[in-house]
């Protein structure tokens, strides 16, 4: 049966550091440097998304990035289990200084860069990233926090917390009830990986 997701066989020529099972990525997507990149267990990439390896991206487990969504890893990206990203939202670790004090583009060496600014981005467990939105480098959003369609993560975001806007700026607290049904799923997939 055609599929529009590469089969197991097609993820491990990919080169891949190393790749789970049960991984849907669309043949779609655009993949560099795969050598750098770590993808987990029940794993779902849709189509016209972009995987920058850089210095590395790490995708835990039961994760879902969705379509037109961007991870440039240059200086590194975490998604730990549960995190996932709607549609269109982009991950930066690097970016250029606009303030004018420095060149600017990947195509002027970093000597020539001297505000140029880079850091890792980590997602927590549980994490959501709404549509559109955009996460600068250097960002950690901690476990359970949520983050609104078309906001800007320009700082840290508090664990089990709902962020949203430009920049985007603490709304209110989010439940964490969910543990209880991540530890009952858990329960219910090891009982089927089990059986089959």
């Amino acid at each position: 049966m055609d599929t529009s997701f590469y089969s197991d066989n097609e993820l491990a020529e990919i080169g891949f550091k190393d790749v789970g099972t049960e991984v849907f990525i669309s043949k779609k997507t655009s993949i560099y440097k795969p050598e750098t990149i770590v993808i987990g267990n029940k794993v779902r990439i849709d189509d016209f998304c972009v995987l920058a390896g850089g210095f590395g991206i790490e995708l835990g487990s039961f994760i879902h990035i969705g379509c037109f969504s961007a991870l440039y890893g240059g200086f590194g990206i975490i998604m730990r289990d549960f995190s996932g990203l709607s549609a269109r939202v982009t991950i930066y670790t690097e970016s250029d200084d606009y303030s004018g004090h420095s060149l600017t583009n990947p195509m002027t060496p970093n000597e020539f860069k001297p505000r140029y600014h880079r850091g890792q981005v980590t997602l927590g467990r549980h994490c959501i990233v709404g549509a559109s939105t955009t996460i600068l480098p250097g960002v950690t959003i901690g476990d359970g926090a949520s983050i609104g369609a078309h906001s800007l993560v320009t700082k840290n975001c508090d664990e089990w917390t709902m962020f949203t806007g430009v920049p985007a700026k603490r709304l209110k607290h989010r439940s964490n009830d969910l543990l209880t049904l991540e530890k009952q799923f858990i329960e219910q997939w090891n009982s089927q990986k089990r059986c089959s």
